[in-house]
């Protein structure tokens, strides 16, 4: 984040929610598994899959342009939405 940025909701980081990893202890599991990643690269592939999930929430919405987007996928709120979610599939409570 630039030198003095504030963000409105706060930051999300992988591991605050349900007890998951955060963005350095991933990237140190890729990187004992064989794929050698930095935090700052975790961070990165995490939020390009935000965005992707975004972008098509913002269409349905007329919210489409790309600040928008970006906005988005970086809240927090819809981070832990999204893993509530996946956790949900995963919990059997929802049937894909």
């Amino acid at each position: 984040m630039p030198k003095g940025h504030k963000s409105e909701h706060g930051y999300a980081t992988v591991g605050n929610s349900f007890g998951g990893l955060d963005y350095r202890r991933i990237a140190e599991k890729m990187t004992d598994d064989g794929y050698k990643m930095n935090h700052a690269t975790a961070r990165n592939v995490f939020l390009k899959a935000m965005k992707k999930l975004a972008e098509p929430i913002c269409v349905l919405h007329d919210m489409d342009d790309d600040e928008s987007i970006n906005q988005t996928s970086r809240d927090p709120r819809f981070q832990e939405g999204i893993t509530e979610i996946i956790r949900d599939i995963y919990d059997g409570e929802i049937e894909v």
